[in-house]
């Protein structure tokens, strides 16, 4: 047998379509790799306490469903690309309490939130296009628009105009207690975002990954709710309404859904039938019997425990950050959102924060689509305890005021 030399590797870099140069490693994921690591303290992903899913509700479900030959059946079947229909029903009628008036046409169910931003994209976004964000914004929301190359431009509720460059595509916002910053728009800058839709005639993507977990004041109406009381129904909206179980139930479940206006909803299904023709029909019925059954009650054990940690980061920040370091106070959610004095560099402290304190966040620099974000950081509490968040806060704190000494700008040890 002649010995024949190997062959070059295929060049794949140069048959990737252009938008593939788009596609960024989302730096929360690489950090997920980090945390099977004991000797760790993360205060990075916007990851639920899996002590809090409810996996004896769960597993009472598993055992209904399979138990029973017509539903096992039906769950490991294909099945419509809308989704199953129970579900749609419920998360109709859910809609309807937050003051969407709607039907089950007006729903499909995505494979988590995810997958209904992208499939927004790949319906809203030309190449060229200006999706307009909020700075910072979601790095998910980013992931799932650039790979249809679109612009960006920053739109900031209550301070002015809307700059924007390209053919504005789409407004993206996360309304309440937004991923990363943890803050909430006001009813006024909710009206004014649909004014500045209006005039320019383009949708709005409202993210509601967080709306559930609220620990103080009043709800905000939804955009969605806003927009139908201004158009008289749903059907006349222009607001396409984001939600998903993965913060109240289980992310590994991954069911989300779209409610929007019925004709928008219908090239949803078509575009997710491209994809991968339905969700997993399973999951989506587990979810339903699980939120049919007491999805009240989950929501309320998860705020108690959320509620509770976010005040202990709170405090621990006020005890053990030095001056001139800054940061949002959250009425719910995952995260509050840190500024830093001049000089610091969140990139450069979190490589030092792992290897010398064993601690992970995230910095602020990939939730902006302009190059800023280096003195930002983000935080997030649902998933270490009281102890931890002390400690983990304690080293931090005694970290940045290092390095300010060091830079030669004045700093405290506390407040």
């Amino acid at each position: 047998m002649t010995d024949r030399p190997s062959p070059d590797p295929f060049p794949w870099s140069a048959a990737f379509a252009g938008r593939a140069a788009r596609m960024r490693p989302s730096e929360i994921r690489e950090f997920l790799k980090l945390l099977g690591d004991p000797g760790l303290i993360s205060f990075a992903g916007g990851i639920p306490d899996p002590e809090l899913f409810p996996v004896v509700a769960i597993d009472q479900a598993a055992r209904e469903i399979l138990g029973d030959p017509e539903r096992a059946a039906q769950a490991l079947q294909y099945a419509a690309s809308e989704g199953y229909g129970p579900l749609r029903e419920w998360i109709a009628g859910y809609m309807g309490r937050l003051g969407v008036p709607c039907t089950p046409d007006n729903v499909v169910l995505t494979t988590g939130s995810q997958q209904g931003l992208d499939l927004l994209g790949k319906l809203l976004i030309d190449p060229g296009d200006t999706v307009l964000v909020t700075a910072p914004t979601y790095l998910g929301a980013l992931q799932a628009f650039d790979s249809y190359e679109p612009a960006y431009d920053t739109l900031g509720p209550g301070s002015g105009d809307w700059n924007s460059g390209g053919r504005p595509a789409l407004a993206y916002l996360v309304p309440d207690f937004a991923n990363p910053s943890g803050e909430t728009l006001s009813l006024a800058d909710r009206q004014w975002a649909l004014d500045q839709a209006a005039a320019r005639g383009i949708p709005v993507i409202e993210d509601a990954a967080y709306r559930e977990l609220r620990f103080e004041g009043d709800p905000v109406p939804l955009l969605l709710a806003l927009d139908i009381e201004r158009t008289g129904h749903i059907d006349r909206s222009r607001v396409v309404f984001a939600g998903t179980f993965s913060k109240t139930i289980a992310p590994g479940l991954r069911v989300g859904w779209l409610c929007a206006a019925r004709e928008l909803v219908q090239q949803a299904v078509l575009a997710r039938q491209a994809a991968d023709l339905h969700g997993a029909v399973l999951d989506q019925m587990l979810v339903h019997d699980v939120v049919a059954s007491g999805f009240e009650a989950q929501v309320a054990r998860i705020v108690t425990v959320y509620r509770e940690r976010r005040d202990g980061m709170l405090a621990a920040l006020a005890r053990s950050m030095p001056e001139g370091v800054t940061w949002t106070t959250p009425e719910g959610g995952m995260f509050t959102w840190l500024t830093l004095p001049e000089g610091l560099d969140s990139r450069d402290l979190l490589r030092e924060a792992i290897a010398t304190e064993g601690i992970i966040f995230v910095p602020g620099a990939p939730f902006f689509t302009d190059g800023g974000g280096a003195r930002h950081l983000r935080l997030n509490y649902t998933r270490s305890d009281l102890g931890t968040i002390d400690d983990g806060i304690g080293r931090l704190g005694a970290l940045f005021a290092r390095r300010l000494a060091a830079s030669g700008a004045p700093a405290l040890a506390a407040r």
